[in-house]
């Protein structure tokens, strides 16, 4: 039998050039001395005692406690409730300006958002027809005056003596014709001249004592003087004819626009050239200064104001004080509502703005007032409140608190704050703000 080979002693270097040639890929680890491979056990033993040991008997992590801001609750049997009711800014006066009477506007003397005062002109019409006419009547005035100045004067010292003149002529010629008559009469009794001749004289006669009567009835007259109805007619013209001009002159002062109350202008409805009618809108005056505020209020609101009294009304983000001047003592048909007129002095506000009208009531009610930031939302739309309870260890403070959560009912909202009722105690401090960075059971600290 051959026997086997011996193995071959070789070193480490060749040994692992051999084994990677039969296609086997080892690491290389450094190799201990033989001597010392025993004692490597025995050094890491203790120590992983000790490590053991030690994870048992070390403390647990200290507790950080946050710091948050409290406010002690205290019970509040009564609270303010401020209502708002929602109106309209209006102008304490406002008109729509037009011409009485029709005509040409000549000339419009003011324009839109200007301001003017009481009895400013502001337009004009053509007034030529006008004028023309009030001439007319003047002519005649002076007419009918002098005619009456004539009249109260009486007849003239030439006309008198005229008419008087005139009568003594008649007279004679009537005496000179009744002497002829006579004679007619005896020579016609003699037979001496025809019937025809008799009578042509006595119509002569007559026709002279008609025409000396006549004359002497005017003397009479002139002597008179002037009758008191003749001056009261022609008196009665002169004041008919000064009427009718006062009616021009008015006629007149009506084709001038004139501002009735000092104010703003608003609109211009039309330029000059335009042929208006009678009560056309030509310009809108808007009364500068004080404002009237016009609010619905229920009938039971309205009820418990006063006239006269300051009311607190907002405009926007500003808040003014208002004087109540009116309740209208009709109700609305359409809201039920009462309107409530107030003077507010703020020339500076916009008409047609909203305006609130804030009145406070009372109610009696136990509460306590919270910070809206201190609400905890709930299930189910209800809210909560988280207050420090008895104290937690800490690590770091013995100041520290547990938080606990109080179911509560909010009352009444009044800007930042809250008036609510439920499982809180009066005493109890409220965390007022930070909740979201903490549940129940959290430890916290109160800041002073």
């Amino acid at each position: 039998m051959v026997a086997d080979p011996k193995p071959l002693l070789v070193s480490a270097p060749e040994q692992e050039i051999a084994e990677t040639e039969r296609g086997l890929v080892l690491p290389h680890r450094p190799r201990l001395p033989k001597r010392l491979g025993w004692l490597l056990p025995l050094a890491i033993s203790p120590l992983i005692g000790v490590y053991l040991l030690s994870d048992r008997t070390l403390p647990p992590p200290a507790v950080t406690a946050l710091s948050v801001e409290t406010v002690t609750l205290e019970l509040s049997r009564e609270y303010v409730a401020e209502r708002e009711y929602s109106g309209e800014l209006v102008a304490s006066r406002s008109s729509v300006l037009g011409f009485e009477a029709g005509g040409t506007v000549v000339s419009i003397l003011v324009q839109e958002g200007d301001r003017v005062s009481a009895g400013q002109p502001l337009a004009r019409l053509d007034t030529r027809s006008l004028e023309a006419q009030r001439q007319q009547l003047s002519a005649q005035q002076d007419q009918v005056q002098a005619q009456l100045r004539e009249l109260q004067a009486g007849p003239r010292r030439e006309n008198l003596a005229a008419a008087t003149a005139a009568v003594g002529d008649l007279q004679q010629q009537l005496a000179l014709a009744q002497l002829q008559r006579d004679r007619r009469a005896d020579l016609y009794t003699q037979g001496a001249i025809s019937r025809e001749e008799l009578d042509q004289q006595t119509y002569n006669t007559g026709a002279l004592e008609n025409r000396l009567a006549q004359a002497q009835s005017q003397l009479d007259e002139l002597q008179a003087g002037t009758r008191s109805e003749q001056l009261d007619a022609q008196g009665a013209r002169v004041r008919q004819l000064a009427a009718s001009l006062g009616q021009v002159d008015v006629d007149l002062s009506k084709s001038v626009l004139y501002a009735p109350f000092d104010g703003v202008i608003q609109t211009r409805a039309l330029d000059e050239g335009a042929v208006v009618g009678g009560g056309q809108p030509v310009l809108t005056l808007v009364e500068a200064g004080a404002r009237e505020v016009r609010i619905g209020l229920p009938t039971s609101v309205a009820e418990t104001l006063s006239l006269g009294s300051p009311q607190t009304v907002r405009v926007g983000d500003g808040t003014f004080t208002a004087t109540l001047t009116a309740l209208l003592p009709e109700v609305d048909a359409v809201s039920r509502t009462v309107t409530a007129v107030l003077s507010l002095n703020a020339p500076e506000l916009t008409l047609g703005q909203t305006v609130r009208l804030v009145l406070s009531e009372s109610q009696d009610t136990d509460g306590f007032w919270l910070p809206a930031t201190a609400l905890v939302p709930g299930e189910r739309g209800l809210w909560g409140v988280y207050v420090v309870a008895e104290s937690a260890e800490s690590a770091e403070s013995a100041e520290a608190f547990t938080v606990a959560r109080r179911e509560v009912e909010v009352l009444h909202t009044e800007r930042d704050r809250v008036l609510v009722r439920g499982t809180v105690q009066a005493g109890e401090r409220a965390i007022a703000s930070g909740t979201h960075r903490i549940v129940p059971g959290d430890a916290v600290r109160v800041l002073p």
